[in-house]
């Protein structure tokens, strides 16, 4: 269960959220069928809300689960939504499913992290890309930002760097804003100060070798991961899948990205490596 309580009443919690959302009080009040001098009081403290109303007004707020929690620990309610750890027994549909999603999708790669991107399962086309990859960072819990982004990882391989590593750390900045984890501000603070791999210049974003521009107009719909293997750039569009209306924070916090080959030549060689 979780338990991370809050020194801080649940109204100027509410009122945080709120303004981070950018909406009114009165239309916040419209879209929990409430009043926007209710939702005022709410916030001031004059009045306590109900626990049902901590909920709809979470989720109206999109409020992340394990921050919905803390709403309810602080005014003095139980935490709703479990966290269940992924070896539990309890959780063993969500692992087969999980797992046979996975193995579904070779050979292209796919992973599953964490809400702090530690690495909960991989496929065989993600341990192909990992190649190389020093085993201190592959030393379990694996973190798949530090596997990527480091000088010593997966880094010196993406050749559109720049561009690959500004974007995960949009990723993140975007996580960051929803979640508000000092976990994963602090390995943000971490990834986004390694120095870049060696033979990256400091040119415009995305210019890295002059042969890939063709590639890069990939970008005008998706950004492309274009990434060394075997003497071979291997390029994919890669996409982020979470669980609908979870209700344990372990499961609201899990992606599922995966990595489609964007090109003939792409789909071919993960096929004969690992077909």
């Amino acid at each position: 269960m979780t338990s991370r309580a809050s020194g801080t009443e649940v109204g100027p919690l509410l009122r945080g959220w709120r303004e981070q959302r950018r909406i009114s009080q009165l239309e916040l009040a419209l879209r929990a069928d409430s009043s926007a001098r209710h939702i005022s009081f709410v916030e001031t403290g004059r009045s306590r809300p109900s626990e049902a109303m901590i909920l709809r007004l979470s989720e109206h707020l999109d409020v992340p689960v394990r921050e919905r929690n803390t709403l309810l620990l602080a005014a003095g309610y139980a935490p709703r939504f479990t966290e269940t750890a992924m070896d539990d027994p309890s959780m063993a549909v969500v692992r087969e499913g999980l797992e046979r999603l996975l193995r579904g999708y070779e050979p292209y790669p796919a992973l599953i992290v964490d809400g702090t991107y530690t690495l909960v399962a991989a496929n065989r086309g993600l341990a192909l890309l990992m190649e190389g990859v020093p085993e201190h960072l592959l030393v379990p819990p694996v973190n798949a930002m530090r596997a990527i982004l480091h000088p010593e990882g997966a880094a010196p391989r993406i050749r559109n760097f720049r561009q690959w590593r500004l974007h995960l750390l949009h990723q993140m900045e975007r996580q960051i804003a929803l979640a508000r984890s000092e976990e994963l501000r602090a390995l943000y603070e971490e990834v986004a100060a390694y120095p870049p791999p060696e033979g990256v210049g400091d040119g415009p974003e995305g210019a890295e070798d002059a042969e890939d521009a063709a590639a890069f107009a990939l970008g005008t719909f998706a950004l492309p991961l274009r990434i060394e293997h075997g003497g071979q750039v291997l390029t994919f569009l890669s996409s982020i899948s979470t669980f609908n209306t979870p209700m344990d924070v372990t499961v609201a916090e899990l992606a599922i990205e995966t990595f489609l080959p964007a090109d003939p030549a792409t789909a071919k060689y993960l096929m004969s490596a690992l077909g």
